[in-house]
């Protein structure tokens, strides 16, 4: 178990930003793995290469042993992204997609019919987007005056149930706040960090990944980024580079690391020293992919961008089932345009004819985060002594090396 090295590092993202702690725990990512991905990423491969988004998270961790609702184990936080940075609260062109919709994203409907974002979008678990979706109308009532622009963020959430105490309602006024506060551009922290504190991914430890690609279009060249909370699929499910690398990995299943009593419902998960996934299990989590470009775009172009994020999930091997909320969002960081004297504002929109690099880096950025999600996250161990392993790196390597999907290496 890695109780302490976790809590210390954790704190750190609350106390370092967003950018300092993956730099300071040199985690390795996807390229550097030698993980064959398509396309070109941006400096930092991350969000934060589209010019103005930054992005800022809130971690809380505390506590473990016995679920006691109301007290503990806590595992779960908010991430933010603004569009513009801070400084800058300008609406952007926004559009939305559900590839599956058992799961929330406010403010979708305003979306829908305005196509524009007014406030950074955050992410948490599912029990605490009221919360948020509060905290963020409290914090933009002292900078949206506007009553017709105001009051509608979009707030979306995946399940952290298995390693948090959900039911204990732990995000708080001032975690969205920090989050909010600790927004800054530069590199981001990914894993267990922010809304991804507590979550798992294709079984696995999952959490915040990002990744970037930079196009070249007829008019420009242009950065699509990525940040996934993720969330979704099971382990038979997942695939790396087109291999289904879970058939060669021996890791242990999420399990009840502990002899101490389980009720009933726990205690067929009990930890044991054998592996394999559970029979029946059916999955019940959830992705949320927030895309971001400096492409000059619609909010219907953006609709068709949030679309392609399903086609990046499939790559991991995703099916979006039954249980899982997948929810995808667009913004695009051009001018939105200023009302001239008839009251009509003139925009700059990309050609449909050239946009099909736009949908393929939107893919490939979309597929990357989420491997990012799962290299940076770590072991953790939360509520009843539930424990989930987190994707093993040299055996991912090894894998890889075997089928020849290794490059540079």
């Amino acid at each position: 178990m890695r109780a302490r090295p976790l809590l210390t590092a954790l704190a750190a993202a609350l106390i370092l930003g967003p950018g300092r702690l993956a730099a300071q725990a040199g985690t390795e990512r996807a390229r550097d793995l030698g993980i064959p991905l398509d396309g070109t990423p941006g400096p930092l491969d991350a969000i934060t290469d589209v010019s103005g988004v930054t992005v800022g998270h809130s971690t809380i961790v505390r506590g473990s042993g016995r679920l006691v609702q109301g007290k503990g184990p806590v595992r779960t936080g908010v991430t933010v992204v603004f569009p513009r940075g801070k400084a800058d609260l300008s609406p952007v062109f926004a559009g939305w997609f559900s590839l599956n919709g058992n799961g929330e994203m406010t403010g979708t409907a305003w979306i829908d019919d305005y196509g524009l974002l007014f406030y950074p979008i955050a992410i948490t678990n599912t029990n605490s987007v009221g919360t948020v979706r509060d905290v963020l109308i409290e914090w933009g009532a002292e900078r949206l005056l506007d009553a017709l622009h105001c009051c509608l963020p979009v707030v979306a959430e995946t399940w952290d149930g298995d390693l948090n105490d959900i039911f204990g309602f732990h995000v708080k006024k001032e975690h969205v706040y920090a989050a909010l506060s600790a927004a800054a551009g530069g590199p981001v922290a990914e894993g267990n960090v922010g809304g991804g504190t507590g979550m798992q991914c294709l079984g696995f430890k999952g959490g915040i990944g990002t990744a970037s690609r930079q196009i070249t279009a007829a008019r420009g060249r242009f950065t699509v980024g990525a940040l996934v909370q993720c969330n979704f699929g099971l382990r038979r499910q997942l695939r790396i580079a087109g291999i289904p690398v879970n058939q060669e990995l021996r890791v242990p299943e999420p399990c009840y690391d502990t002899r101490e009593r389980l009720d009933s419902t726990m205690a067929p998960d009990r930890c044991t020293a054998a592996s394999g996934e559970r029979v029946g299990e059916a999955e019940h989590g959830s992705i949320i992919v927030v895309l971001a470009t400096d492409a000059p775009l619609l909010p219907h172009q953006l609709k068709r961008i949030a679309r392609r994020a399903a086609l990046g999930v499939g790559r991991m091997g995703g099916i979006a089932g039954a249980g899982s909320g997948d929810l995808f969002i667009a913004f695009s960081t051009g001018p939105t345009g200023t009302p001239d004297s008839t009251g009509v504002a003139r925009v700059a929109m990309l050609s449909d004819d050239v946009i099909d690099p736009v949908y393929e880096a939107a893919v490939q950025a979309t597929e990357e985060a989420i491997i990012n999600a799962m290299l940076a996250a770590r072991t953790m161990t939360g509520a009843n002594w539930y424990r989930v392993e987190a994707l093993p790196h040299d055996g991912l390597r090894a894998v890889l090396a075997r089928h020849g999907r290794l490059v540079g290496k």
